[in-house]
């Protein structure tokens, strides 16, 4: 029965921080993605090119750095609920506004660098989503959270007739002008409605009298402390590998698709549709089974994400082989996508959690979040080069990650096994 369903049972008896950040979430993940397959081409329409478009992405990322490195030391200072506040608005609600107006480069450039401190908000929501909520639930309210995104799937269809009628870049200016209105209420609503955690208000108190570049300077501390734990360290480079790809083909898929397989801009919203409606057949009907299988597996729940690189691996392949027009087989691909994310990203993000020391966790989330960031900031610039050259290219490099990125979860696991062996020899 549909009741007794482990998703169902966690959404009817969620509480506290937890609740309030499911809740609100589709206030920002329906205008997110509705307008977020279409971004790439809203700026070729207004006179980008591939290498404009690749270097605002690194430009962007760059800045994510510098936000990433404070946004520790500003999470414990401010605490998780002012922190999440103050970034989200900063972050959201200002560049959609701009991007509602913009009409060349430097609109972009602008928007990409106050959009950067989304970096901060990115950890303290997440430390405040977790941070008093049992660790047992956790792929189960962040399978949530993505369903809460997705249920742009049943409105994104909308996109099409809008853009046939207004035509692309006035839609993209009112889906703008939407977000900014949405997430402006989601902000205001979930920060009525949660409260600071017990860790969040125990880093309070301990940084009230220090600095913010007190706090800052203790972070080679809490780098070296990083590098003595093997788990957290392979954490970090899926993080790295996943954030990577999900960039290069967050900003490069429209581009493929529009200009080199020549799908119209009307008919791209069908594919986000159709990835969107996978993902959540995929979380009530797959992910719970495979979970249990997983739990017979001494892999564990790193054989999903096993499972999800190499279905990644196989979609993109797909997408490579894609012919000039063809809606049918990109659609194969896409279908292939929506189920590869649930097997990778909400067992990645129990990770982070699980794999992290509690009573430092905003500010090693940041290092983590620095490290990655830093090594993937060159990316976005190579993966426009590549575009230039060839439009297919930048999908060779996400395949060539993807398979990193199983290999990656392989070692981990056999790590995990080795510091169990050992601390039942202890």
């Amino acid at each position: 029965m549909l009741a007794d369903h482990s998703l169902v049972y966690t959404l009817k008896h969620l509480k506290g921080n937890a609740r309030g950040c499911v809740i609100t979430e589709p206030l920002w993940g329906i205008p997110f993605n509705l307008y977020s397959p279409f971004v790439s081409v809203y700026m070729l329409a207004l006179g980008l090119n591939d290498a404009s478009i690749g270097l605002l992405v690194s430009i962007g990322t760059a800045f994510q750095v510098f936000w990433t490195l404070l946004g520790g030391a500003l999470t414990d200072k401010l605490g998780r609920k002012r922190t999440t506040f103050i970034f989200d608005i900063v972050a959201w609600s200002i560049p959609t506004l701009i991007w509602a107006v913009a009409q060349n480069f430097t609109y972009f450039l602008v928007a990409a660098i106050i959009n950067a401190v989304w970096r901060v908000t990115q950890n303290s929501w997440n430390c405040l989503l977790v941070e008093d909520t049992d660790p047992d639930e956790l792929v189960n309210i962040y399978s949530w959270i993505y369903i809460a995104g997705l249920v742009a799937a049943f409105v994104s269809p909308l996109t099409s007739p809008l853009i046939s009628k207004f035509g692309l870049v006035p839609t993209m200016r009112g889906l703008y002008v939407m977000a900014f209105v949405m997430m402006t209420v989601k902000f205001v609503w979930m920060n009525m409605i949660v409260t600071e955690t017990k860790q969040g208000t125990l880093r309070m108190a301990e940084t009230a009298h220090q600095g913010l570049f007190d706090v800052v300077r203790e972070l080679p501390a809490v780098f070296r402390q990083i590098l003595r734990s093997p788990a957290t360290l392979y954490t970090g480079a899926l993080m790295l590998i996943i954030n990577v790809c999900f960039i290069i083909r967050g900003t490069f898929w429209s581009v493929l698709v529009s200009e080199e397989l020549r799908i119209p801009a009307e008919h791209m919203a069908l594919y986000p549709f159709a990835r969107s409606i996978t993902m959540l057949l995929f979380f009530f009907l797959g992910m719970p089974w495979l979970q249990r299988q997983a739990q017979l597996s001494r892999m564990g729940e790193r054989l999903l994400m096993v499972m999800g690189f190499i279905t990644f691996v196989v979609s993109q392949v797909i997408l490579l082989a894609v012919p000039v027009g063809n809606y049918w087989v990109l659609l194969l691909a896409t279908i292939l996508e929506g189920v590869g994310i649930p097997l990778t990203s909400t067992i990645l993000d129990k990770l982070i959690v699980v794999t992290v020391d509690p009573q430092e966790r905003a500010r090693i989330t940041a290092w983590l979040n620095v490290v990655m960031l830093l090594v993937a900031t060159p990316f976005g610039w190579l993966a426009g080069l590549l575009s230039g050259v060839e439009r297919r290219l930048p999908f060779v490099l996400v395949v060539g990650l993807f398979v990193i990125g199983g290999v990656v979860t392989l070692m981990a696991s056999r790590q995990a096994e080795r510091e169990q062996a050992n601390a039942a020899a202890a």
